[in-house]
This record gives C-alpha cells, sequence and structure tokens, in this order.
C-alpha cells in the first residue's frame, strides 16, 4: 500500500455511514471547503494533499454539507 493510500485511509472515519447524529459534517466557508468536527467544534486537520478526496467521499457517503457555521458557540 502506497503512503497516500495510508495517510487516505487515516480520515476514514469521516466519510463512514452514520448510524445516528453526525460527527462529521461538510462546511463551506468564505471560499474553503473543509470537513467540521461536530464533537470537537473545530474544523479536521485534513492535508491539502488528500482533502480533494477527503471531500469527494464525504460527499459520496452523504455527509451533511453547507455554508453556515456548522459548530456550536466557542465558551
Amino acid at each position: 500500500m502506497s503512503a497516500r493510500a495510508d495517510g487516505l485511509e487515516s480520515w476514514a472515519s469521516l466519510w463512514q455511514p452514520r448510524t445516528s447524529t453526525p460527527r462529521w459534517v461538510i462546511w463551506n466557508a468564505d471560499g474553503e471547503t473543509m470537513p467540521f468536527d461536530l464533537e470537537l467544534n473545530v474544523p479536521a486537520p485534513v492535508e491539502d494533499e488528500f482533502l480533494p478526496e477527503v471531500l469527494h467521499r464525504m460527499r459520496r457517503a452523504g455527509v451533511p454539507e453547507g455554508d453556515d457555521y456548522p459548530g456550536r458557540p466557542c465558551a
């Protein structure tokens, strides 16, 4: 398995079918699209090299996507 495949698979949890309320969403913010972790209330730190494929797989899996800030207010 290549290093690229190994690196991409480290993000597989972002596009796994959900069984309840999603943990991950796709956030389109100010011209930038990124996975957002609702549990930790932060964008997921996906490397630029893997981001297009991660987003593609998340969309294919039906992960919710939107322009509005998906997180809760910061403390």
